[in-house]
């Protein structure tokens, strides 16, 4: 890791978390953590890299262009791993204010003030110097039964999430292309595994499973994603910040497409293992049919070439692996889901349905 001190935005949710327990576990940066701690950020994510004299903790809201200014000028970072994003599509569907404000304004706002401190430095620090803007694959709308997005796919988002993304996507290029601001682009698919916010469909599906309650699965189950467990997202987030190309995108998968169906069925097989039923049935028996989200999109699936290619990554888990681990997490960390069930959200109706689509 060449950068030292790394300012990582949204860092108390659900991938900004994984990346700076990875960042104070396995490198020696120092890390400024930025975050507005909505309903989405958790100080608790962050684990025993809470407690490290290299973790800085800024509570502040990205789009507050004073707060931006400060921090960067006392934490004078030599990177900028961009996370802090609106990330929910049914929330976006029922309220799209917050993730224009957010993920449109908010990366404007940061690349405002990235680029007034990169132009403080001096010349090797300038080239050394990238700001690393991290998206979803859902900006590429959506695919039929063949094929796979690329770095080079045409944009299509279809959410109001999707479209504020693709926003936000387009304004990091054109600071790189207009100021030369050193950027690099990642465009991941469905992330999951711990500390995932219970919102989204894994973490929802294994709660309300424990809990007896219906598992709630969009139109027949047909939708089709490809998941990317958090662990090796975070692994790919940091080669890219520090060994990507500025300029360039590179897109992020977990090599795992599978139907929606197909992902809470191999989660209530999990949980038939780890904790039975006391009836002897399965799980599978609380699979409920619901109405499907308006533009749900049928499929997404990420061709991993080039940073396989270029960077030498690969994800490590696969998907039975990573759900199986991640089964086993949630089982065995109550106290970190109790709390914020118990909080701010209680599994309600979010948006026009309570089943997830997409990444934390």
């Amino acid at each position: 890791m060449q950068h030292k001190r790394i300012l990582v935005t949204g860092g108390a949710g659900f991938i900004g978390s994984a990346v700076v327990r990875q960042l104070i576990a396995e490198t020696d940066a120092e890390v400024c953590n930025v975050d507005k701690l909505t309903y989405a950020g958790n100080l608790s994510s962050l684990g025993e890299a809470r407690n490290s004299d290299r973790h800085h903790f800024v509570q502040a809201d990205i789009c507050d262009a004073g707060a931006m200014a400060r921090t960067f000028a006392d934490f004078r970072p030599d990177a900028v791993m961009h996370l802090a994003a609106e990330s929910h599509v049914d929330r976006s569907i029922d309220g799209p204010a917050e993730f224009i404000q957010t993920n449109v304004v908010g990366t404007f706002t940061l690349l405002d003030a990235a680029t007034t401190h990169w132009r403080s430095l001096d010349e090797p620090a300038r080239s050394a110097f990238r700001f690393h803007h991290i998206s979803t694959d859902e900006v590429f709308g959506s695919l039929g039964s063949e094929g796979m997005f690329t770095e080079t796919t045409a944009y299509d988002p279809r959410s109001p999430y999707s479209a504020s993304k693709a926003s936000s996507d387009h304004l990091v290029r054109a600071w790189y292309h207009t100021h030369k601001l050193p950027v690099v682009v990642t465009n991941c698919s469905n992330n999951y595994g711990p500390y995932h916010f219970p919102e989204k469909l894994i973490p929802l599906v294994i709660l309300k499973a424990i809990a007896g309650e219906p598992l709630p699965v969009y139109g027949d189950g047909s939708n089709i994603r490809d998941w990317l467990h958090v662990e090796d997202h975070a692994r790919a987030l940091r080669l890219v910040v520090s060994e990507g190309v500025p300029g360039e995108t590179y897109c992020v998968g977990g090599n795992s497409e599978r139907t929606n169906l197909q992902v809470v069925h191999s989660i209530c097989d999990e949980l038939d293992g780890l904790r039975p039923r006391g009836d002897g049935k399965s799980y599978r028996e609380q699979i409920t049919f619901v109405t499907d989200r308006p533009g749900h999109d049928f499929r997404y699936a990420i061709d991993t070439a080039k940073i396989g290619r270029e960077l030498g990554w690969q994800p490590r888990e696969s998907f039975e692996s990573g759900i199986a681990g991640t089964v086993r997490w949630y089982l065995d960390n109550e106290a970190w889901w109790r709390a914020i069930r118990d909080g701010s959200y209680r599994g309600e109706r979010l948006g026009l349905s309570n089943e997830d689509s997409a990444h934390g």
